[in-house]
């Protein structure tokens, strides 16, 4: 959570309802959502004229284009600096066949498939109308819904490389995260061979695209776990509000948006450039972090909004840092408590340090004890993890007073590879193709 784009501990919240389109009515699904998200959304909107004056109007411009279609092709891969969606779903896969050429196809039918999914047409011949003694190609539950702004982002993790002769190229910068001061890290929750990233703007577009493509690879590829996601915590969207987290702040203030391409250049895309001679196949590619965090709802809500204040080092109503009186101010960080979390995440407090988010709120009911069980599943984008999120979140485990009201309870970290540049290619080529 943070102030600015960088902090892997923060947790922001949502800033439109999922699958409804601007000057329309919200239709039953996109209002109930996951864990009822839609709801609260619809809630917090009938607040009135004196709350939009307190704490500005929420909504996303983007959200004009929720049933859009987002282009498939190009040298990065979509759903990395795109504008971000509102629901997410997250799943790592273990690679079960040791047949290097029957993965490489696998590759390619999933390339196909979220070629066509991402454009809002079935996978293969459709849910219907093919032999009755077949199952169809497609699982069906998205007939008739738009595109929805439907991205699919493939990730490779460092097991991955320990298969199919792949460990000499293995990337510098994909290492394995280092224990950090706080975690509590559930082993079947972390970590995989290889990650999809579904986001749209209508959950069960973004559920269907991660069931069809594991039917796909049924017998190739098992889902080691997954995560669903509402409630973008980020922006990449110039101008956008910065969405508030379930603490109720606005965090990631200084978020990369998705039109700077310079910071792009310097903090996201990986370069040929950058002297690893095994990550040559990463050139336009980036490095994922992703990591469940779970928050104290219970303890939060029962602390005064003065300590809470002191915590993100920002006011809670117009976001706003200590001393400010708007929420693009620049902050004065020595203004702040030494412990705030805003300061400590701060660029100018870690000699640049900066990373795209792109997480999203979570809850999964409760934990048997009678508590949420809610958070952050953060989502992170950087050029190099070591001199990304590694230490900024050492810093931020040591000292940051938010670790009080958060855990760290699942990790993973994956390499991203380049863009589908045309039809012809596919997800992964330039790692496994030797002509790449």
């Amino acid at each position: 959570m943070t102030d600015t784009p960088d902090s892997p501990q923060g947790a922001n919240g949502a800033d439109t309802a999922g699958g409804t389109r601007a000057g329309s009515a919200p239709s039953r699904r996109s209002l109930i959502g996951w864990g009822g998200a839609g709801l609260a959304l619809g809630a917090a909107a009938a607040g009135g004229a004196v709350a939009m004056t307190r704490a500005g109007n929420d909504v996303d411009p983007v959200g004009a284009d929720t049933g859009a279609a987002v282009p498939f092709h190009g040298p990065h891969q979509a759903g990395i600096a795109t504008a971000v969606q509102d629901r997410l779903h997250f799943a790592a896969f273990d690679v079960k066949t040791d047949d290097r050429a029957e993965f490489v196809q696998l590759l390619k039918d999933w390339t196909q498939a979220a070629a066509r999914m991402t454009a809002g047409h079935t996978v293969g011949e459709g849910a219907y109308g093919g032999l009755a003694e077949a199952p169809p190609d497609d699982t069906g539950e998205a007939l008739g819904l738009k595109p929805s702004r439907l991205t699919l982002t493939i990730g490779f993790g460092p097991s991955l490389f320990a298969k199919f002769g792949l460990a000499d190229r293995r990337p510098e910068a994909l290492v394995d995260l280092p224990p950090f001061p706080g975690d509590n890290l559930d082993k079947a929750r972390s970590d995989g061979d290889l990650c999809i990233q579904a986001c749209a703007d209508d959950p069960q577009v973004a559920v269907h695209a991660i069931r069809n493509l594991a039917r796909i690879g049924f017998g190739k590829v098992a889902i080691r776990w997954s995560q669903l996601g509402f409630g973008k915590t980020s922006s990449t969207t110039p101008d956008a509000q910065t969405p508030r987290n379930l603490m109720g702040f606005k965090d990631g203030t200084r978020n990369i948006a998705g039109t700077e391409t310079a910071r792009l250049d310097k903090f996201v895309w990986a370069d040929k450039k950058d002297n690893d001679a095994g990550a040559a196949w990463m050139t336009g590619g980036s490095y994922l972090v992703a990591r469940r965090i779970r928050m104290n709802i219970e303890t939060w809500d029962r602390t005064s909004l003065q300590e809470q204040e002191d915590v993100f080092g920002r006011d809670k109503g117009e976001g706003a840092p200590v001393g400010k009186a708007k929420e693009h101010d620049k902050p004065f960080l020595k203004a702040m408590k030494p412990d705030a979390h805003v300061r400590l995440a701060h660029p100018d407090s870690n000699g640049g340090i900066t990373i795209l988010r792109r997480g999203y709120s979570f809850t999964d009911g409760t934990d048997g004890l009678g508590r949420l069980e809610a958070g952050l599943f953060f989502l992170a984008y950087m050029r190099d993890v070591r001199h990304g999120f590694i230490p900024l979140q050492r810093k931020l485990s040591a000292s940051d007073a938010l670790n009080e009201y958060i855990q760290h309870v699942s990790s993973a970290v994956f390499a991203v590879p380049p863009g589908v540049r045309d039809k012809d290619d596919w997800w992964g080529r330039t790692l496994f193709s030797k002509e790449a």
